[in-house]
């Protein structure tokens, strides 16, 4: 699970402790300025520089090479490598013809992201190309600072034909990054769909009981209350709440989610949906959410879920479903990753299964959906002397590394030595087999992913064909079955997703109200949940949060929405 979890919340939190540093010029920071005319260095302008990017690109290398400074964050090195001297810059300058200097190697992403915003206040210089995790106050800093280059020429003329077509299939990318109709920051793709909610029961459970897949809420109900009332492990009921959750932080969440509870009723809690219309209205304010508490205030009463429900984090929540007093966990397709093993470890003979989210009353489906296949950006300095570059270095991984092709220098990974070796006369990567493994490397964009390539490769094993490629022969070995199969029920599910469509920065109302708005939401929401409130209470709450500044929030968010898509 960690290898696709993003440690993106952690910075939102950080950044926004300082957003008063860069947000007061936002009117005036040379954003709308032409972000090319600096050098003479914009793609097609025919300048020397633009004839050296073309011949680059025409031979896939500089010659003679180049010099480029980014941010590096720190990695561990093996066999005597340095963040100096390492496979990969080793490989950088021999593949492509590209070399460090000044790069910088900060301490942590605290540290990372300090000295971004002493450098943007002070005037020190910036490297050429600034690695940015999904943090859009961090991005809106940026975009104010004056420093950096609208990409959009660039993008139009040397982006690699994957990045181009999912950029066409999926706009939505470009929202955090766009201001007054330019576009800020290259994206760096990530598998899509692999967080979307699934319900994994036990099925060893379903089997003794001779129970069928839950197609509705009414179905899943009896099957939680036959996992609490006629146990097939024989426990007694006051030993099993049949359905693991979170109510401590967020309930549209990474594990122990209750989105797919409120999409039965014709919402997404915690986001900003499309209503009817086209805007943009916050999904725990819609009617469907008041129904949906309702629901889970029943299933409170009944024992269906714990009473420390409020106490547990999402991680927290898993630990009931592993330690087998559990029987409906809600996670991503990755769980036979995480935390599968313990319930596998805890409970001998315990067997699990996905199964599609279930139709509310009115046969509404949803869960939520808030990954356009971006893991991060990266922010071109206006001062580059070669801006292009780093599409260069981008291009070539995806090419090359996302999908290797067999007989050829990546089929079985990125080093030998590293990520993988000869023993015994077979290629293996096998952390075990290899006497210094390492496969994490320095690569200025993270590892490169083709967006529908992990899930299209699940559904393709899951449907009893024999993996041919060096990433599908990847994904049989290490991928569970259930794993795959898992994919294939996502992929079954994708219409009734809804999308969190605002993801741009705070806005001024929420600045100074959202904090506010929350926690009444949460403390209403469980107050609710646990019966020490009626379910009318759920109106006066409404009511509340938009003459408190939901409505003004409402307001700003569809500006917002309206400058970024249009």
């Amino acid at each position: 699970m960690g290898k696709f979890k993003k440690p993106w919340m952690l910075l939102v939190i950080v950044a926004l402790m300082v957003i008063t540093a860069c947000s007061g010029n936002s009117g005036q920071n040379g954003a709308a300025k032409d972000p090319v005319s600096n050098g003479g260095t914009a793609a097609g302008n025919g300048s020397k520089e633009s004839s050296a990017a073309d011949i680059a690109f025409e031979k896939g290398k500089y010659d003679p090479p180049i010099e480029i400074s980014t941010i590096l964050m720190p990695y561990t090195y093996v066999q005597g490598d340095t963040k100096e001297n390492n496979v990969h810059d080793r490989w950088m300058l021999e593949t492509l013809g590209i070399k460090h200097k000044d790069t910088w190697y900060p301490a942590n992403d605290s540290q990372k992201i300090q000295n971004l915003q002493l450098a943007i206040t002070s005037g020190e210089k910036l490297p050429d190309f600034v690695p940015v995790p999904n943090d859009p106050v961090l991005t809106n800093q940026l975009i104010d600072s004056g420093k950096f280059m609208a990409i959009d020429e660039l993008f139009e003329k040397y982006a690699s034909k994957v990045l181009k077509e999912h950029a066409a299939e999926h706009p939505e990318l470009w929202y955090p990054f766009t201001r007054e109709g330019k576009k800020y920051n290259m994206p760096i793709m990530e598998y899509t769909d692999n967080d979307d909610t699934l319900l994994w029961l036990r099925e060893d459970w379903m089997e003794k009981l001779n129970l069928q897949a839950p197609k509705t809420i009414a179905d899943l109900e009896n099957i939680m209350d036959k996992f609490k009332n006629e146990n097939p492990d024989g426990l007694a009921p006051d030993k099993v709440y049949p359905l693991a959750t979170s109510l401590k932080n967020n309930t549209n969440t990474w594990m122990g989610s209750l989105d797919w509870l409120f999409g039965a009723y014709g919402t997404i809690q915690e986001q900003w949906n499309k209503d009817a219309d086209g805007n943009l209205e916050y999904g725990s304010i819609n009617a469907g959410a008041k129904s949906a508490l309702a629901k889970l205030k029943e299933w409170m009463d009944k024992g269906y879920i714990h009473p420390d429900a409020a106490l547990w984090d999402e991680g927290k929540s898993a630990e009931i479903w592993t330690r087998g007093e559990a029987g409906v966990l809600p996670g991503a397709n990755w769980v036979p990753d995480w935390p599968a093993p313990d319930l596998l470890k805890n409970v001998p003979g315990a067997k699990y299964k996905a199964y599609p989210v279930p139709a509310g009353p009115d046969g509404q489906i949803g869960t939520k959906w808030q990954n356009s296949g971006v893991n991060a950006s990266i922010m071109i300095n206006k001062d580059a002397k070669h801006p292009e570059a780093i599409f260069l270095y981008y291009n070539y991984l995806l090419e090359h590394l996302a999908n290797p092709t067999a007989g050829s220098d990546y089929e079985y990974g990125f080093a030998k030595g590293y990520d993988w070796d000869i023993v015994d006369g077979q290629p293996t990567s096998d952390k075990d087999k290899i006497k210094e493994f390492s496969n994490s490397f320095p690569f200025l964009t993270g590892p490169a992913r083709i967006p529908n390539l992990y899930m299209k490769t699940l559904v393709k094993l899951a449907d009893g064909n024999a993996p041919e490629t060096p990433y599908e022969k990847q994904q049989a070995e290490f991928r569970k079955p259930e794993n795959w199969y898992a994919a294939k029920v996502v992929m079954s599910q994708l219409d009734i997703r809804k999308q969190n469509y605002f993801t741009g920065a705070a806005t001024p109302t929420m600045i100074s109200k959202w904090n506010l708005l929350r926690q009444s939401e949460k403390e209403t929401f469980n107050k609710i949940i646990y019966g020490q409130l009626p379910i009318d209470a759920f109106d006066q709450f409404v009511a509340s949060w938009k003459s408190n500044g939901g409505d003004q929030v409402t307001k700003e968010v569809n500006e917002w929405f309206k400058s970024v898509s249009k």
